[in-house]
């Protein structure tokens, strides 16, 4: 096949204004690159394998999407385009629990049946170690459920349950059953240093007053704190495990697009794009380029809604204006044409504006 081809490419490239000697040695690059890159046996592995994921995904998706959510578990950019996915799919994305999450994402088994919930790993917490999700797994399948926080301080007693790790698992919710997550990060010290003093006295030489019946108890007292807003709380899940889990922030503006006639859902599934549109969302991403025919400052930025995410297109003079609308992070409404170029859905804003 490639032989027959390499008249008509050699001659087209010649007619197109190409040295026949230059086109002669891209033939020869193309020629060599082909015993592998069109290999029929290579071809064929990746048909196989992808006939096996596309059976899975159709026949097993919840255990599926849960093997590729743990697969890139330590990708925090990879992970939430699967996140994504996921939802899309109609599964429910649980936080991660103490009392519930594995080191691995897992779905959520009720009365022997596979539910549509998968629950966060706690390897997939970012700030959070490998060894101290262990240490707490284990120690949970060993001895039960944690009963409450002072339980919990009591029996995991390992070197890296430490400042930062404490801070993640409280950040993300997976401790929300013992209490609030302002509440908690305010009492740290105090936390530490019942797990500190409780672990030296488990040590090889143990307490002075170990083993005496009237030995002093520890105690944890914890104080008041003011709670945290739910603004910081999803802040902290998005740094922390790549997307908002006990809401979103477009959550306070719900009634007042309670009756929009789109979302970004209904732009990406629609058969052909629909003309101008006014979509309101977060800005999830954004990527500022240089042009190359004058070397203007425009972006891309990914705006995402509660069904969705869309690529957005802003060119340099709207670029130039609404510059400091396209941040991460950014509540805004947008106005633009959907654009359907070579298959990929994007929009091209001409108007932004801060949702406050």
């Amino acid at each position: 096949e490639m032989a027959k081809q390499k008249g008509h490419f050699i001659e087209g490239c010649v007619e197109n204004g190409m040295v026949r000697k230059v086109a002669e040695e891209l033939w020869e690059m193309i020629e060599t690159f082909a015993a592998y890159g069109f290999n029929k046996s290579h071809s064929a592995v990746y048909g196989l394998l992808a006939y096996r994921t596309a059976y899975l995904k159709a026949n097993y998706p919840a255990e599926y999407m849960t093997a590729i959510l743990t697969c890139e578990s330590d990708n925090l950019d990879t992970i939430t385009e699967m996140i994504t996915e996921t939802k899309r799919m109609g599964f429910k994305i649980l936080p991660p629990d103490i009392n519930e999450s594995f080191s691995d994402f897992t779905v959520v088994v009720e009365n022997g049946e596979v539910t549509d919930k998968i629950r966060f790993g706690l390897t997939s917490i970012k700030n959070f170690g490998e060894e101290i999700g262990k240490a707490i797994t284990d120690e949970r399948k060993a001895r039960g459920p944690f009963t409450t926080l002072e339980n919990f301080l009591e029996r995991v007693l390992h070197k890296n349950l430490n400042k930062k790790s404490l801070e993640a698992l409280i950040m993300t919710g997976a401790m929300d059953g013992f209490g609030e997550r302002g509440m908690l990060l305010s009492n740290m010290d105090a936390m530490l240093t019942f797990n500190k003093e409780l672990a030296k006295d488990a040590g090889p030489q143990g307490s002075l007053f170990a083993g005496m019946d009237d030995a002093p108890k520890a105690y944890l007292v914890l104080q008041d704190a003011p709670p945290v807003a739910k603004k910081q709380q999803l802040e902290w899940e998005k740094e922390l495990l790549g997307l908002y889990v006990s809401g979103h922030p477009l959550d306070q503006f719900a009634d007042r697009f309670s009756n929009a006639k789109q979302t970004i859902r209904q732009i990406t599934d629609a058969e052909k794009p629909s003309g101008d549109v006014v979509l309101a969302g977060i800005v999830s991403a954004c990527k500022e380029i240089m042009t190359k025919k004058n070397n203007d400052k425009m972006a891309f930025l990914t705006l995402t809604d509660m069904t969705g995410s869309i690529e957005c297109v802003v060119f340099p003079k709207t670029y130039e204006e609404m510059k400091k609308l396209c941040v991460v992070d950014k509540l805004v409404t947008v106005k633009g044409t959907v654009s359907d170029r070579n298959g990929e859905r994007s929009l091209l804003i001409d108007k932004m504006k801060e949702l406050v």
